[in-house]
């Protein structure tokens, strides 16, 4: 015998024929097919057996009078009701169809035999209990007032004698009774199991379902909460554990909206709120979700998209009844990360265009310009002969010569070291080195240049400037770069200030002048390689634009901190903060012992008073 196979007995053998008898459109549910069995076995049952007792009360009886032939030919009305529930599968019409045939046959058999003191008036209990069965209060308030009326109906023509006179033997009236209570014990025993059978059947389904919706719960990813329209969770799954890292029960009530982010609160109610109107809403927001970092004082949030809809589309447009909402959550920070990343990476595509756009536009000129002059001198003293150029004019062009190349040289290097320095290519030799010495070295340079553009150079170098550690190439490279841009950018009878202090462990240096000054939008992009201030003012001076950058990376190589306070038409002060003791970044033995420049985090410019210049701060 094969597995599937089970023993052939006759409750399988009537399960079987039932089966065949229902209707198409209860075979798909368990409990509506358990309910539509439960409606015919107890009248095909009783029929049959009603049949079968007829030739035993006609050997007590004897020859039966009409009334008694028409009760029992009454007993096919249970297998008709059979037949319409097979056919259509009305289950609350049968009930009510039902319990109008047992309801006449108890009237006949009652108006014959004695009226509301008949054996058969105690069947009248029966009929709302049989209507019990069918799950409807339409059908059983029917069935009780039928009862109701019947009763009253044989009280009535009992009082009026409109009943048949009848005066049955003592012997026959005790067979009667004993023979209705026995037979409507019996059919109420017969919808005790019925009932029995559908309360199993619905528990027996009810803990299936349960059993699939926890398998559903415990490994569904998504979040599913139930909400009052102020927020409130009245029920949440078992997925937020995992999602939020906290208990399901911490999260009950307003539990979850004090999880959400401040700035996305206002989002989260009014999607909720509208989806209790009957509206299906979509919103993204932030949950606070508890880690170990959060134990360590970090705040850690995640992403979630919430799709909510009202719970009942009836109950929403009830306004009289509290809305309720039914919410999915999935977490999609991977989603934001990706999707910030893509906006990262488009706008860094777009500053690489804007800054290749810039040297292109700055190159073009800042290259043509030497390379022109150094073409055209030298054509000019290859041709001294037929020229007729003087000792005088040879001497000037070589030295236009020179100085183009000597700016054209300039412009090569300053490209070069920006390259060395964007790729970590820049070595910082430490070495001991006396600032002071090197300030002034570098004022010194430039101090022929200031007195040319009649502007007076003041360097305030103490003499017990320490002696420091650091690259000495790169802090002269540092002090010309801003002294010459100081000095380019001062109109004439201006000053520009040059002063050095020391702490215990940083050398200060301020550069300061009175010079056209920068706008607050330029001071956003100050350092910027090929970055050049200049749109709300005239810029007459040439440049690559890449002093201030060049600076801006050797301070950071040096660990050192940057920072720029300008107003338009008021000056600019220029302060470096760099250590005392330069101390390279430990690396790995299998990293390159090179420094690179870390690019900083950019700050926004705060709003000052009036009296005070702009502030933008470049950290290295």
């Amino acid at each position: 015998m094969s597995r599937s196979a089970r023993p052939v007995t006759v409750l399988s053998i009537i399960r079987d024929c039932l089966d065949a008898l229902l209707h198409p459109s209860a075979r798909s549910d368990a409990l509506t097919r358990a309910r539509h069995r439960a409606f015919m076995a107890p009248r095909l049952l009783g029929s049959l057996a009603a049949f079968a007792a007829f030739p035993v009360y006609l050997a007590m009886r004897g020859a039966p009078g009409a009334i008694e032939v028409a009760a029992f030919a009454w007993l096919i009305a249970p297998i008709l009701l059979s037949w319409f529930l097979s056919r259509t599968g009305h289950y609350e019409g049968a009930h009510v169809l039902s319990s109008l045939a047992l309801a006449g046959l108890i009237m006949a058999v009652a108006a014959t035999t004695g009226g509301i003191e008949s054996f058969a008036a105690i069947w009248l209990v029966a009929v709302p209990l049989e209507a019990a069965l069918s799950a409807s209060r339409r059908a059983a308030a029917f069935a009780s007032l039928l009862a109701l009326s019947c009763a009253g109906g044989l009280i009535l023509a009992s009082q009026l004698g409109w009943l048949p006179p009848g005066e049955p033997s003592a012997v026959e009236r005790g067979v009667f009774i004993a023979f209705g209570v026995v037979s409507a014990t019996l059919y109420a025993a017969g919808l005790a199991f019925g009932a029995e059978s559908l309360a199993r059947t619905s528990v027996a389904l009810l803990s299936r379902e349960e059993e699939r919706y926890w398998l559903l719960a415990r490994n569904m990813s998504d979040v599913i909460s139930r909400h009052q329209r102020n927020g409130a969770v009245q029920f949440i799954s078992p997925a937020a554990e995992s999602m939020l890292g906290i208990p399901v029960a911490q999260l009950l009530g307003h539990g979850l909206f004090d999880r959400v982010h401040v700035a996305d609160r206002p989002a989260y109610l009014t999607a909720l709120s509208d989806a209790a109107r009957g509206e299906v809403r979509s919103v993204e927001f932030r949950l606070r979700r508890d880690n170990a970092a959060s134990e360590r004082g970090q705040i850690d949030f995640v992403w979630v998209e919430m799709r909510c809809r009202p719970f009942d589309q009836e109950q929403a447009r009830d306004v009289a009844r509290e809305a309720e909402v039914v919410a999915v959550m999935r977490d999609v920070t991977d989603r934001k990360n990706q999707g910030q990343a893509l906006e990262e990476a488009r706008s860094a595509a777009e500053a690489a265009d804007a800054a290749k756009t810039r040297f292109l536009a700055t190159m073009s000129h800042e290259l043509r310009t030497p390379l022109n002059a150094i073409i055209g001198f030298s054509e000019m003293i290859a041709q001294e002969q037929s020229l007729m150029l003087g000792a005088a004019q040879r001497k000037e062009y070589a030295q236009l010569i020179n100085d183009s190349g000597q700016h054209l040289l300039s412009v090569v290097n300053g490209i070069l070291d920006m390259s060395k320095m964007e790729s970590g290519n820049f070595e910082i030799s430490a070495e001991p080195f006396a600032p002071r010495g090197a300030l002034l070295h570098c004022c010194n340079l430039l101090a022929l240049k200031a007195r040319e553009n009649g502007i007076d150079l003041i360097t305030d170098a103490p003499q017990d400037l320490p002696t420091m550690t650091g690259d000495p190439r790169a802090f002269k490279q540092i002090v010309l770069n801003l002294v010459a841009n100081a000095i380019k950018f001062t109109e004439r009878g201006g000053h520009v200030t040059v002063a050095a202090a020391a702490s215990a462990s940083q050398l200060t240096l301020r550069i300061s002048d009175t010079g056209v000054g920068i706008a607050p939008d330029d001071l956003k992009r100050i350092g910027a390689p090929f970055f050049q201030a200049g749109k709300t003012y005239q810029r007459r001076h040439e440049g690559t634009g890449l002093g201030l950058s060049i600076v801006k990376s050797l301070v950071a190589l040096h660990l050192g901190e940057l920072t720029v306070q300008s107003r338009l038409g008021e000056g600019t002060a220029v302060t470096v903060r760099l250590p005392l003791v330069y101390a390279p970044p430990q690396v790995k033995p299998s990293e390159s012992k090179i420094a690179t420049l870390t690019p900083a985090p950019r700050q926004e410019i705060q709003d000052l008073p009036q009296d005070q210049p702009a502030l933008v701060k470049k950290s290295a």
